[in-house]
């Protein structure tokens, strides 16, 4: 039904490109009216259009104007005019879409028209590229461009300071990676002053491989750690017992019988895999050695949680993540491989204690585990920003998650040049052996002849495999995988030079152009060469659109066997049996459209159950986020100076209110409330006198009664500690306390949030959705949590001493990203006064010595 519609209206992208049209016309009719201007009159516009703007014209207003000024200065500066389709490309991206351009369209290009017409409004536009490369390259090679119109530039990379990054910020338009980005508003939301902030307002973003960053990246969330003083040996004790546990598997009846009335499926041995899910689970008997070995009555006891957590890692470490697949072993350390880009990252560290259990299974020194002070998803954090837009190569494939999660349809953008690229369907073969013969014999093919060869595998292993191969024929060529990718772009970039031979882990060197040789499109063009499919149709896509770039010619074609992991995990059994009965030799290809189709149909399982994995970590992560909205937003409060006296006294109110209520229960009656037990609550938290009913006061005194008396007292003792420190001083100690209590608990609520949603899922056996009671229990700790803030922050302003002027503190320092960085980019604030002594007297009044109390962590 679809396809005949798409037949009578067009698709959902021919039919918006059609209404820019006049748009794209108008810009281009404006050619010769900008070429006749002086370079300081084409300048000028951009004082014009910032005037316009103040005058009350929109951006859309002066879309057509200030694209072909763009188009002028781009030629002027880098000799360089836009094409059409880049301005195509360029009214997508500022109406907040996703523009899906071909490999070698310029995209790089496209993104200055939007970045300058809504860099003219002030407040900031974020160019966001995947690595720090692209971020400096395009930042001195595009950034040129917005210079010469008078615009300022800015680039933020890893190794920059506080203050750098702050001027960065503060210019018309800032390069950064997604990495770089999302640190920084977790650090801004952890700074004790003010001026240590280095973002501004999250105003407009236009997402470079928006596919990679918004898609790929997604399921793993930003981390900003400190470190914990957990000890290491669990990770030790569980490694040893898993390697003693017998691997099994599920016992079921596929008939229909059984499968309609729901026998229940019998499990051998002590584990069970499912390599589709990527899980590992302890069966009935591994259960029972799991008691056995620590010594437990019952492994599901909430006070085993802690081993049940480490058995279950190690089983994963050990049956789910492979060496030189997942991870490599380098110094003495484990490196993660990125799955998507090949690449490894180092720095990086899988999250709940699986990369100690990597570690111990390694027999590499385990570190000790991180305690989480801040952390956000991608989905979450690129959905702050006021505007955002992308562009890539591929996109339309994950146009439904683009649009349910971000609210952005795709836009296929035509190419400038017709693509002459041949895509040669796929040849299957039954054994990976026979697959690789292939594909070394088409590669010494095409050597011998001087056309270059792109080879794309998905792991590292393939790679150096395919090395060693080629190695034993004498076919000179180049590796690049996660173990070598320092000069990635710059070995990527001579992929297309005559006889050249490139092995590549799926995408590395993305973003670097790949240009023909001198008599190489005479050849054919680039010849790529997939050595299996991805699980994910996309990343097939982009290693086929390395080639036939600008209409230049070009062939790929993918190497498929029965063996690999995407056709044994998802292709149906049909496929087999179908290969079977054709009878057909090891080493001939098998061609057969059901198999072509089988394929395609396995990607998309993939796809769609990634999706549902991702959905599913946003879902969850909208819990924490709505409560770090609110925690942030009491935070910045505190820096922006905000007199916070009223939020203290109506702190105290709150205290004083809930505690009668407990106190006196649902009596009306004085004679049935417990004053005692509520003096000795309420005297804990702020030292007020003469909490009791007199006779007089029993027979008709009221509830509420009470609590206004006992608010009177309290507010009257609050303002003798005013008086007794200075409005001033007081007003700067309710910040630095508040400001150290919503930290404290923020970070342990994070770490119980963490571990609650650990366990959440054993909920489901209750017939209960775990998401909803994530949600419930969520909310509960949440308030639960605020209350503490309130008591906690009530307590230490009430029994506040002033010896020194107070001084905000760290109640945990960063250490460590799980994205590689360290958080090194933080400048301290610079102190006025004295540093309190360690032994010295708390100022904060506790009655500690400093080094116990604020200073415990300093």
């Amino acid at each position: 039904m679809k396809g005949l519609l798409e037949k009578i209206f067009g698709t959902h992208s021919e039919r918006e490109l059609k209404r820019i049209e006049g748009l794209v016309n108008e810009i281009e009719a404006l050619g010769p009216q900008m070429e006749s201007l002086s370079d300081a009159e084409l300048r000028a516009k951009t004082d014009e259009f910032k005037k316009r703007l103040e005058e009350g014209q929109t951006l859309d207003d002066i879309l057509p104007e200030a694209y072909a000024v763009v188009r002028e200065a781009a030629y002027r500066v880098l000799g360089m005019r836009h094409f059409r389709v880049q301005l195509i490309g360029g009214i997508i991206l500022h109406q907040g879409r996703i523009a899906e351009m071909k490999t070698g369209e310029g995209k790089t290009l496209v993104a200055t028209l939007p970045a300058y017409l809504n860099a003219l409004e002030g407040k900031g536009v974020h160019v966001v590229t995947v690595n720090d490369y692209l971020a400096k390259r395009d930042a001195e090679w595009m950034g040129k461009v917005h210079e010469f119109l008078g615009l300022s530039v800015g680039v933020i990379l890893h190794d920059m300071d506080a203050e750098e990054r702050r001027r960065a910020y503060n210019c018309d338009i800032t390069y950064a990676t997604n990495n770089e980005l999302g640190f920084d508003y977790l650090r801004d939301n952890m700074v004790l002053y003010k001026e240590e902030m280095v973002q501004r307002d999250l105003h407009y973003a236009i997402i470079d491989e928006v596919d990679s960053v918004l898609i790929d990246e997604a399921r793993t969330p930003l981390i900003i750690s400190g470190s914990s003083s957990k000890s290491t040996h669990l990770y030790k004790a569980a490694d040893v017992f898993v390697r003693r546990l017998q691997k099994g598997r599920v016992l079921t009846d596929e008939s229909a019988l059984n499968n309609l009335m729901r026998q229940e499926i019998q499990e051998e041995g002590d584990f069970v895999v499912d390599e589709k899910a990527k899980t590992v689970t302890l069966t009935e008997e591994g259960v029972k050695k799991a008691e056995q070995y620590f010594g437990l009555a019952n492994l599901a006891d909430p006070e085993n949680m802690e081993i049940q957590h480490h058995i279950n890692i190690a089983l994963k470490a050990h049956h789910i993540m492979h060496l030189d697949k997942d991870y490599v072993i380098k110094d003495g350390e484990i490196v993660i491989v990125d799955e998507f880009t090949g690449r490894m990252m180092p720095g990086r560290r899988y999250s709940d204690g699986l990369h100690q259990a990597i570690e111990a299974k390694e027999n590499v020194q385990v570190q000790r585990e991180s305690k989480t002070l801040a952390t956000i998803t991608f989905q979450n954090f690129f959905n702050k920003y006021h505007k955002k837009c992308g562009m890539t190569g591929t996109a339309l494939t994950e146009e439904n998650e683009f649009r349910e999660i971000y609210g952005m349809d795709v836009i296929v953008i035509p190419t400038n040049k017709p693509v002459i690229r041949i895509d040669h369907p796929d040849v299957v073969y039954k054994t990976q052996k026979a697959k690789f013969n292939a594909v070394v014999n088409e590669i010494e093919e095409s050597y011998k002849k001087g056309q270059p060869v792109l080879v794309g595998t998905i792991t590292i292993d393939t790679s150096e495999m395919l090395s060693q191969m080629l190695k034993k024929r004498g076919i000179k060529h180049q590796v690049l995988n996660a173990k070598y990718h320092e000069k990635e772009a710059e070995i990527v970039a001579l992929a297309g030079q005559k006889g050249a031979v490139t092995i590549a882990t799926n995408m590395a060197g993305r973003g670097t152009d790949i240009k023909l040789g001198e008599g190489v499109k005479e050849l054919g063009g680039l010849k790529i060469i997939g050595t299996e499919r991805h699980e994910s149709r996309r990343i097939d896509n982009q290693l086929r659109g390395r080639s036939g770039r600008q209409g230049d010619p070009g062939e790929s074609r993918f190497y498929i066997s029965l063996e690999d992991d995407l056709m044994r995990l998802f292709g149906s059994d049909r496929i087999s049996k179908l290969v079977e009965t054709m009878g057909m030799p090891e080493d001939e290809p098998i061609e057969h459209k059901m198999l072509t189709k089988a394929i395609e149909s396995a990607q998309k399982k993939v796809e769609g159950n990634n999706f549902s994995i991702r959905k599913h970590l946003l879902e969850y992560d909208r819990v924490m986020n709505d409560q770090r909205e609110i925690i942030y937003s009491e935070r910045r409060k505190v820096l922006e100076g905000d007199n916070l006296r009223d939020n203290i006294i109506k702190m105290v109110k709150e205290i004083i209110e809930s505690s009668v209520d407990m106190y006196t229960g649902e009596s009306p009656h004085a004679d049935d409330w417990d004053i005692v037990g509520l003096r000795e609550h309420l005297t804990k938290i702020m030292p007020i006198q003469g909490i009791e009913i007199t006779k007089e006061e029993r027979e008709d005194i009221t509830k509420e009664a009470l609590k206004e008396k006992i608010i009177d007292k309290a507010l009257k003792l609050y303002e003798q500690k005013e008086q007794e420190i200075g409005e001033e001083q007081m007003r700067e100690i309710e910040r630095v306390i508040l400001l150290r209590v919503i930290d404290q608990k923020w970070m342990d609520h994070i770490d119980n949030m963490d571990q609650m949603r650990q366990g959440i899922g054993l909920r489901a056996y209750g017939q209960r959705d775990p998401l909803v009671e994530y949600q419930f229990a969520g909310y509960d700790m949440f308030e639960e949590m605020s209350a503490n803030i309130q008591e906690d922050t009530v307590r230490a302003l009430y029994h506040v001493k002033i010896a020194y002027k107070p001084e905000r503190e760290r109640v945990a320092e960063p250490t460590s990203t799980n994205r590689g960085e360290e958080s090194s980019v933080k400048t301290p604030y610079k102190r006025k006064e004295e540093k309190v002594g360690r032994n010295d007297p708390c100022p904060c009044g506790s009655g500690k010595k400093y080094k116990h109390c604020c200073g415990r962590n300093a």
